[in-house]
């Protein structure tokens, strides 16, 4: 993607300042966030680019949103990504994640922005019976409110996209992990031992496994996909096979080179993380194969990867 005007939502997230780092090459591109996940470590080396203007503000503020001006895309990446609390605070993804997305469709009609890339997920399909899970895949009965307003967020994008014309592509991810990311099993692992360096605490009863992809395939291949398709559709982002958390695990503390840690597992709500966890995930990527997007990283190498990444970040802000 070249000389494009480009809005990102959530851009000093995880997966929105790495699509920032990215687009910012050959794109003029405006980034937003209220810091509500996140402060703006990732996002203020960014700034010294000329082609990259950041504004705080909040995707459920009009009148911010409408001061933007038009753009050739948005890429929605802004939500609530606490998947674990929806439990304790249901309405926070309600409020963020369905209503939020209204609200970036609401500045796109009145701006006559008419493209949209969207970050959703894997867990709109809930625990599907079909392994790996392709986007037909149905009745979608997700398990969390997470789960829940990212599929209220696609049929909104759906109607205004026939309402008024938008090209809109809604990406399932699996579970993305790499630099930048400030939660999640390898963020958690890592903290853990390093406060405890004989043993480590693992949610759940150690069964669960899920697809994993590294936020370098994430972002570019959200880019190749939106650009090669013509009008509004789903794409599962993800990888062949799955990770086993023990396997993560073993990735975590082979890279801080400990030995002999003991696994304690908590059992947890039906042998689950939490409540809302889906134990075992694995999306068909045929789809986007079809469309001529590979990974570069399989799912391991791209837990293996993060790893090594997180543990240096980590080291760095530390030091």
């Amino acid at each position: 993607m070249r000389n494009k005007k480009v809005l990102i939502t959530g851009a000093a997230g995880f997966i929105g300042s790495n699509m920032s780092e990215l687009l910012i090459q050959d794109n003029e591109v405006v980034g937003i966030d209220n810091f509500s996940n996140v402060d703006e470590r990732f996002v203020k080396p960014l700034t010294h680019n000329r082609n990259f203007v950041f504004k705080k503000g909040d995707i459920n503020d009009p009148v911010f949103m409408k001061g933007l001006g038009k753009f050739d895309l948005v890429i929605h990446l802004a939500a609530n990504s606490d998947v674990k609390g929806g439990s304790t605070d249901p309405l926070l993804d309600f409020r963020v994640n369905a209503q939020g997305t209204m609200g970036v469709l609401e500045f796109m009609r009145l701006t006559d922005t008419a493209q949209m890339a969207f970050a959703s997920s894997s867990t709109v399909y809930g625990e599907a019976v079909q392994l790996p899970t392709p986007e037909t895949y149905g009745p979608y009965l997700p398990i969390s409110s997470y789960g829940a307003s990212k599929m209220a967020g696609e049929g909104f994008i759906a109607a205004y996209s026939h309402y008024y014309g938008f090209k809109s592509t809604m990406f399932r991810f699996a579970n993305i992990v790499g630099k930048n990311s400030t939660h999640g099993v390898i963020f958690d692992f890592i903290h853990k031992l390093k406060k405890d360096s004989k043993s480590l605490e693992i949610l759940g009863d150690g069964t669960q496994r899920k697809s994993y992809m590294h936020v370098s395939d994430c972002v570019n291949s959200i880019l190749f996909v939106h650009e090669k398709l013509s009008k509004t559709d789903i794409v599962n982002l993800g990888n062949v096979g799955t990770t086993p958390v023990t396997r993560i695990a073993d990735s975590v503390t082979r890279a801080m080179h400990l030995e002999n840690v003991k696994y304690r597992f908590t059992g947890g709500f039906e042998g689950r993380g939490w409540k809302g966890d889906v134990k075992v995930a694995e999306l068909s990527i045929d789809k986007l194969s079809s469309l001529g997007w590979k990974n570069s990283l399989g799912s391991d190498a791209a837990v293996d990867r993060a790893v090594s990444e997180t543990l240096a970040q980590l080291s760095f802000q530390s030091a």
